[in-house]
């Protein structure tokens, strides 16, 4: 026995005697506190314990527990002789004569300092944990027992679904579960599944203690020992409502800038990857491009470009800028399904994700086909009205520069009329006929003077009161000659006095205009001329037999250089009836022309009794023939 006790030097085995005094001291004793068995026998045992565990009586009370019980046993912190300590496993049997006499107690003191600290440090990290779980507030972290009952509750628990640890604990999971849920036996199906593949998770709608729901995010584990049996489950809910929410929001966003974009119908609006396939479609890229969805999409955007554009190269370069810059812009021809062109804007645009990546690219495409018609149209106006105003800046300028010296010659003509009168008749008769060509270009000068100045907003009336009446046989006298060499007999029909404010002189013009213009298309026919009063106007109308006007002339001769019959057959510029029209309207009244059907042509003006002058402004010019 005494071999055996040296040999063991992880324990100290030693013999004290009933007060606790060392009687013995072994190989281990000494090499657990270092002391010989010189320096310690004798002493008691309450040196190995620290001072504070002296004063409390420790030693003592295991010595009395062991003479008490037989054994005692306990665990805590011993001293060395150096004074360092260790965690120490003391075992105290108490030893007993033949007689039961009470003859000491052996003990036996292991050092498990090692497995202490490791205990220790596994204790703190496991505190520790605890307090992590239980502090955690964005998560319900909790244990089920294998029946899937509640075994613990943290503070995230509590706050997530409303509960105190002492209203939940013990209850089954399947309070947590909608209605609906525990009819169809989710909880349970759960449950299995997490038993049996040792993982699951859900995603589902939870009812809080209130009865209100949350969208949560549930992880479901298996917690088995070191020989697999199910200890129960760690249950992990977080609440994703808000995030549900604000995935759902932007969900239907999109499905609304979806729905938005596919039914644009004046836009193609649609994707392209980074290489140029089409990967998108909407209702107005269908529309102005004539491909269905089936069709285009994951075909190349170049299908939509003119063979001259796909040789210069013209799509890879709008990907190039694109890509370097963001975007692109551009107008030009494109080609539809059917191979017809339109004109397009263009706008590309590069998209990328957060890091940069290219992604493809947004082309927005719109048919400016009409627009560019328009412009185009409204281009060719501009230069035709240019065109018209350089005219009648040119008649404005060439009718003044002529008016000078034809003065001049219509009064030398007349001078030299006089003189050789008596000297030589058919001399006389040349001189005649020159002076009445002088008269015609004259008034053809003071025509085109008319037009210039209706043309520029400068015609102006002289009002003055008299008796149209009176005014009109001396009017149609100067006409009459006229009248007798073209075969026309000229006669006249007034009812009365008919005094009013106009300009005589253009009153007379737009008599002589029409009567001219009767003689000229009615040569042979009779002329007959009316003036009459109609409430506050006076109606003055010219009637001939001639051939009349062709119905769908009847509005056009009122305007510039329009005529109803060839200029071949008939002189003229096609100036009178414009001019008179619009000397009619400056005087407030009105002009117009129909066929009378027994023949002929009726002209009728109407003049305002009273002033009504309108202010005369420049016509705005039409594209029309410039002569």
């Amino acid at each position: 026995m005494r071999l055996l006790v040296e040999t063991l030097r992880d324990f100290a085995i030693i013999m004290l005697d009933p007060r606790g005094t060392v009687q013995s001291w072994s190989t281990g004793a000494e090499a657990l506190h270092g002391y010989t068995a010189e320096e310690i026998l004798g002493q008691a045992s309450a040196r190995f314990f620290p001072s504070e565990d002296a004063a409390a009586q420790r030693p003592a009370r295991l010595l009395e527990n062991a003479a008490r019980e037989g054994r005692a046993e306990d665990e805590g912190w011993l001293l060395r002789k150096d004074g360092s300590r260790f965690w120490g496993n003391v075992t105290v049997s108490v030893i007993r004569g033949e007689a039961g006499a009470h003859l000491g107690f052996a003990q036996v003191t292991q050092d498990l300092t090692q497995r202490h600290l490791r205990e220790e440090a596994l204790r703190a990290s496991e505190e520790r944990f605890r307090l992590l779980v239980a502090s955690v507030r964005d998560y319900a972290i909790f244990m089920l027992d294998p029946d899937g009952r509640v075994a613990t509750w943290n503070l995230g628990a509590e706050r997530t679904k409303g509960y105190l640890p002492q209203e939940i604990i013990g209850q089954h999971i399947s309070r947590f579960y909608t209605p609906e849920d525990v009819v169809a036996r989710r909880p349970w199906r759960l449950l299995k599944l997490a038993e049996e593949q040792g993982r699951i998770e859900d995603e589902g709608w939870r009812v809080r203690k209130d009865g209100t729901r949350f969208w949560a995010d549930v992880v479901l584990t298996a917690l088995r020992d070191a020989h697999g049996r199910l200890l129960g489950f760690a249950k992990v809910t977080r609440d994703l409502t808000e995030k549900r929410q604000a995935h759902e929001e932007l969900r239907r966003s999109e499905e609304r800038f979806r729905l938005l974009v596919s039914n644009v119908k004046d836009y193609a609006i649609f994707m392209i990857d980074p290489q140029g396939r089409v990967m998108t479609w909407n209702a107005g890229a269908e529309r102005i491009k004539g491909y269905t969805a089936a069709e285009i999409l994951g075909q190349h955007f170049s299908r939509f470009y003119t063979e001259e554009d796909l040789r210069s190269g013209k799509t890879e370069l709008e990907l190039e800028v694109a890509q370097r810059t963001g975007r692109f812009e551009d107008e030009g021809w494109r080609v539809r399904k059917d191979g017809t062109r339109f004109w397009a804007s263009v706008i590309l645009t590069a998209i990328r994700d957060e890091s940069g990546t290219l992604l493809g690219y947004a082309k927005v495409t719109r048919d400016l086909t009409e627009r560019r018609r328009s412009e185009e149209e409204r281009l060719r106006l501009a230069q035709a009205q240019e065109a018209i105003r350089l005219r009648d800046e040119f008649l404005s300028i060439a009718s003044h520069e002529l008016r000078t010296p034809l003065t001049a010659l219509q009064l030398q003509l007349q001078s030299l009329r006089e003189r050789v009168e008596s000297m030589d008749d058919k001399l006389a008769k040349r001189m005649d006929r020159a002076t009445r060509s002088t008269e015609r270009l004259s008034e053809l000068v003071e025509t085109l003077l008319d037009v210039a100045r209706i043309s520029t907003g400068r015609f102006s009336l002289k009002m003055q009161r008299f008796d149209l009446s009176l005014a009109l046989p001396e009017m149609l006298e100067r006409l009459a000659p006229a009248a007798a060499k073209a075969g026309c007999e000229l006669s006249r029909e007034i009812s009365g006095p008919l005094m009013g404010t106009w300009d005589a002189l253009r009153v007379e013009q737009i008599l002589t205009n029409i009567v001219s213009n009767a003689i000229k298309y009615a040569a042979g026919t009779p002329i007959k001329v009316t003036l009459f009063r109609e409430g506050d106007q006076a109606v003055l109308q010219v009637r001939d037999r001639g051939p009349g006007v062709p119905e769908q002339d009847l509005q056009r001769i009122f305007g510039r250089f329009e005529r109803a019959a060839s200029m071949r057959h008939y002189g003229g510029l096609g100036l009178g009836l414009y001019v008179s029209n619009q000397i009619v309207q400056a005087h407030g009244g009105s002009l117009d022309a129909r066929n009378v059907p027994d023949g002929g042509v009726c002209f009728t003006v109407r003049l305002p009794l009273e002033p009504r002058v309108t202010q005369a402004t420049p016509e705005p010019a039409a594209p029309e023939e410039v002569h």
